[in-house]
């Protein structure tokens, strides 16, 4: 099968990283397109007593996701790969999903790990939710720790 749209989630983590390099190998192997997306996460959020706070918070995860999608157009570019991101918000294994079902990708690439403590058990949990739940294949990249 050839995998012409390829989605990679990122968290900015370095495997993330590692699975979005591995992803965009394969896309320039197939002469695929890729898709980065970064979703902030917003149920830690919800029912927050100000809205002053939800806002200056989104405001922060926005810079930490337009800097993981420039470190992911960055890989992409130098490979000669083309690349499309975005940032969404919401339940992240659900967007993903979504986000993949309305591209009609043919694969998603995502790391097994995200960054420390709760983060990468939640991640974890995310790749989890996003194998059981996804329409197309799932590639999990392990880290190379």
């Amino acid at each position: 099968m050839a995998y012409k749209k390829i989605i990679m989630p990122t968290d900015g983590s370095k495997i993330s990283i590692e699975a979005a390099e591995q992803a965009i190998d394969l896309a320039k192997a197939t002469e695929g397109r890729v898709y980065g997306i970064y979703v902030i996460d917003i149920v830690p959020f919800v029912g927050l007593p100000t809205e002053g706070l939800w806002e200056s918070m989104k405001e922060v995860l926005e810079k930490e996701g337009h800097t993981a999608l420039r470190t992911l157009t960055d890989i992409a570019r130098e490979k000669g790969v083309e690349i499309k991101t975005e940032i969404l918000e919401g339940t992240p294994s659900k967007e993903i999903v979504e986000y993949a079902e309305a591209k009609n990708a043919d694969l998603i690439v995502m790391g097994t790990t995200g960054k420390t403590g709760l983060d990468k058990l939640l991640l974890g949990s995310v790749a989890e939710r996003v194998l059981k739940k996804s329409h197309c294949p799932v590639l999990l990249v392990k880290s190379s720790e």
